[in-house]
């Protein structure tokens, strides 16, 4: 349960690695930790590995469960073993939902800056789509509530949800989320909630609380996109579920699967599982490292007259507005001093860019002396 040294990726065609491969360039862009997983994961797949056989294999029936007590001690959700559907990644989902709510023409609404995948799967789904931006406040974001119920239209039938949000950090309250749901009551809209991030809470006292345990009754007219990935650092695996309590949605949720979705793989299976039933010893840890590395950040950025932070409640990704080096493209600044960050236009909001923390607090003081010019 080492956080603080470094391991070397260089060799494992690691898409993160590889981006500046040759390069004297820190990658901290996509979000994917450089930390190992629990040895419980590797344990298990050690496990399934040495049994030998690696035929077609179902969800064991022991992950659903583990799943569902995982939901009810740390969400309060009682979660019913039909409703979960399993996917080989959560960008599937967005995908899915995008296809299986409405029919082609009709719109798809959210908000920006948003994790791409969000701005490009309405139009992949033959959908158009919709956006609102949130509200820049002091150090933090919130929503524009009379702007995006006036942006839907009788065509919008989608409203897709980053919770926590992904790439401001906000871990959206009770209160937001209830405003949420009386705007897509009022407009008979099914909200798809990306709750992927939900496990990687930073700032204290925080619970995620799912939109779809709100409201018994709304509860219909949500799916709930969950995966192991982000938390335990398992991402190359490919493990998500949905969770879809309306039968009658969930079919069209299938039916677009059909024929084209593969199945999730055994050893994905195997390692969600022992994610989900890990004795939260390693997690604990993890979000010990993360809350020291947001200090790190705040601490630099404190002094920085031109690049301001926006400060994470969840996530181990930093948002940076870095308009003042260059109002469009502020990307190239960075990489000319050796550090490699996600570019701002991606999630529809240029002159920004978003900072991977999910390291060694050793790799990120490096990357922050690299930039030190910047600030």
């Amino acid at each position: 349960m080492d956080f603080q040294t470094p391991i070397d990726r260089s060799a494992t065609s690691s898409q993160k690695w590889n981006k500046y491969a040759g390069q004297d360039i820190l990658p901290m862009w996509v979000a994917d930790m450089d930390f190992a997983s629990p040895v419980s994961i590797m344990a298990a797949l050690q496990e399934r590995v040495a049994h030998g056989v690696f035929g077609y294999t179902d969800a064991p029936d022991s992950l659903v469960e583990a799943v569902q007590s995982y939901a009810a001690q740390h969400y309060g959700w009682q979660i019913d073993t039909s409703w979960i559907v399993w996917l080989p990644g959560l960008v599937q989902g967005l995908n899915l939902a995008c296809r299986a709510v409405g029919e082609a023409g009709d719109e798809v609404l959210t908000a920006t800056p948003i994790y791409p995948p969000f701005l490009r799967a309405p139009g992949l789904s033959n959908r158009s789509l919709l956006t609102v931006p949130l509200l820049q406040k002091n150090d933090s974001w919130e929503w524009d509530f009379a702007a995006l119920e006036a942006a839907i239209t009788p065509k919008t039938k989608l409203l897709l949800l980053c919770h926590p949000h992904n790439p401001v950090g906000c871990a959206w309250s009770t209160e937001e989320l209830t405003q949420l749901i009386a705007i897509a009551r009022r407009h008979d809209l099914i909200i798809c909630s990306d709750d992927i991030h939900c496990d990687l809470l930073l700032a204290e006292g925080l619970k995620h609380q799912p939109l779809a345990t709100l409201d018994a009754h709304f509860a219909a007219q949500t799916i709930t996109l969950l995966a192991p990935s982000k938390t335990w650092n398992i991402a190359g695996l490919g493990c998500s579920l949905a969770v879809i309590p309306d039968p009658a949605l969930r079919a069209r949720f299938q039916k677009q699967m059909a024929g084209i979705v593969p199945s999730v793989n055994l050893l994905a299976f195997t390692a969600a599982e022992a994610a989900y039933r890990d004795d939260g010893i390693w997690h604990a840890e993890l979000i010990a490292t993360l809350r020291a590395n947001r200090d790190i950040l705040l601490a630099w950025f404190a002094g920085s007259e031109r690049l301001k932070i926006t400060l994470p409640e969840a996530t181990y990704l930093a948002w940076i507005d870095a308009r003042a080096l260059d109002p469009i493209n502020p990307l190239p600044y960075f990489e000319a001093l050796g550090v490699g960050l996600s570019d701002g236009r991606d999630f529809g909001l240029p002159g920004f860019v978003r900072l991977n923390f999910g390291c060694p607090a050793v790799t990120l003081k490096a990357a922050l002396k690299r930039i030190e010019s910047l600030r």
